[in-house]
């Protein structure tokens, strides 16, 4: 997983070090995985760019990340895809679970 998307080195090391699982889904991405869909890949929880920091950092399956793509996250969460993979504001992540109750910005 190479970093092109501007992530400061720290950070992606503390989210590679911490994200051993997906943070919605919850895959474990220590099992060598055959569906490209099962295989992490960066993500903005908030969907800022600018924003790198290990509270908006974080490491996601493939197949979640093609179904959030630009959308908000607690949009996201009410959609048909978190419904059917049994995710919530209740099952993701602590990250997402802070994400949620105090979005990260850019101050």
């Amino acid at each position: 997983m190479a970093n092109k998307w501007g992530i400061p080195k720290e950070v992606e090391e503390f989210v590679l070090r911490r994200d051993l699982f997906c943070v919605y889904c919850g895959v474990d991405f220590s099992i060598n995985h055959q569906s490209r869909k099962t295989k992490p890949s960066w993500e903005h929880i908030v969907n800022d760019i600018c924003i790198s920091t290990i509270n908006n950092i974080a490491i996601i399956c493939t197949s979640c990340n093609a179904s959030k793509g630009a959308k908000l996250l607690e949009d996201w969460l009410d959609g048909q895809y978190c419904k059917s993979k049994g995710i919530t504001k209740e099952t993701v992540a602590e990250v997402v679970k802070k994400a949620i109750m105090n979005p990260p910005s850019l101050t």
